[in-house]
């Protein structure tokens, strides 16, 4: 691995990943955006979405919720609310979390939060997609 840059992905509940990679993809607000070694420094927002790294010829994936990164000297900092491996996603969890945000948007009452509903719906849905990329892959 000659072409490496370091990536970090922290949590409120500690660090996720801290190894070298190949490339990293983010889910940007504007779109997703690849990051190489030697990209220009940044800071970016990131929001609810897949990071995909990629090392040794092997792509890994994270359902991550938003939050920020930091490229600076062929490192990258992530940091966010929430980022899961695709491969450890409870789906079953997931599923009921998908459901009850649905239902939650369903509801016609004034003490629903609609925003926070559609988020958890949107978190749901892409901790679902992570697991479905990965049973694609293997």
């Amino acid at each position: 691995m000659n072409e490496t840059l370091h990536l970090e992905i922290v949590t409120p509940f500690g660090t996720v990943l801290d190894e070298p990679v190949e490339s990293c993809v983010l889910p940007g607000q504007q779109g997703s955006f690849q990051v190489l070694k030697n990209h220009a420094a940044i800071v970016s927002n990131v929001d609810i979405g897949l990071i995909k790294i990629e090392r040794d010829a092997h792509k890994e994936y994270f359902a991550t919720s938003g939050g920020f990164c930091e490229v600076k000297d062929n490192v990258i900092r992530i940091v966010v609310e929430s980022a899961e491996q695709a491969e450890t996603i409870d789906v079953q969890r997931a599923q009921k979390a998908k459901e009850r945000a649905e239902e939650r948007l369903r509801k016609d009452k004034d003490d629903v939060d609609f925003v926070r509903a559609e988020v958890a719906l949107k978190r749901a849905v892409n901790r679902l997609k992570a697991v479905e990329i990965v049973k694609n892959i293997h």
